[in-house]
């Protein structure tokens, strides 16, 4: 479905990215692993359209979609959640689904519907101002706002950032349930256990490099993952 070719991203006389390459299949859960400044959001925003690769290309579902404007990647079945979530403070809930179908044409109520079959305490709090809601229900709202588009690939960025424990297995659960629905992920995350525990692959990134990728059980007991991204120390 999409696949990343030897891409360069640079910000002025910094190379951010140096010549990565990877590919997600449809129906897959893939995580990005790797510490802060690795380059794993800037290579969401680049596949997303927010900064164009210097070199290298990006191919969804067949197309070169290297030069492909980021307003326009809704359209072609590519949606971003950013880390940090980004959703509108001074609308209401429903306001801010909406704005996930802005590209759409006819009746989103039915879409609606299904939002909030998937996250019920949205449906609650439909009519309050999303500035006003919690971390955890303010995640929710940025994933339901990215699954109004109907995407084909939804890229998550750092979705269990600063929530509890609770919240976090909450919104695991609800990945899953995406990726059964039929849409592809691909997911950058600091919880390495929990991404592992439901991706079906991963890469681990350093310095703006992927430097090894494999099945998520296989990275699950890799001794360089367990200890540098799991915690746990490693004999030998």
């Amino acid at each position: 479905m999409l696949e990343v070719r030897d891409v360069v991203v640079s910000y002025g006389a910094i190379t951010a990215l140096h010549g990565i390459s990877f590919e997600v299949q449809q129906g897959e859960i893939v995580t990005l692993l790797g510490a802060n400044g690795a380059g794993k959001s800037t290579t969401l925003r680049m596949i997303s359209g927010l900064h164009a690769p210097a070199s290298g290309s990006v191919w969804f579902e067949g197309q070169d979609v290297s030069r492909v404007k980021a307003h326009e990647m809704s359209a072609r079945g590519i949606s971003h959640v950013p880390e940090g979530r980004r959703i509108f403070p001074q609308m209401t809930v429903e306001e801010n689904l909406e704005m996930g179908a802005f590209r759409r044409r006819g009746s989103i109520s039915d879409d609606l519907e299904r939002m909030y079959s998937t996250f019920p305490i949205l449906k609650e709090r439909r009519k309050q101002l999303g500035g006003n809601l919690s971390g955890g229900e303010q995640q929710m709202l940025a994933i339901g706002r990215a699954l109004m588009s109907q995407p084909r690939l939804i890229l998550l960025d750092e979705p269990s950032m600063g929530l509890a424990p609770m919240i976090i297995e909450q919104i695991f659960r609800i990945i899953g349930e995406i990726r059964d629905s039929g849409t592809t992920v691909l997911v950058v995350e600091q919880n390495a256990s929990q991404a592992l525990q439901l991706a079906d692959r991963g890469y681990v990134m350093e310095n703006g490099r992927i430097v090894f990728g494999d099945s998520a059980s296989n990275l699950l007991v890799d001794p360089r993952v367990r200890a540098v991204y799991l915690g746990e120390a490693v004999e030998g």
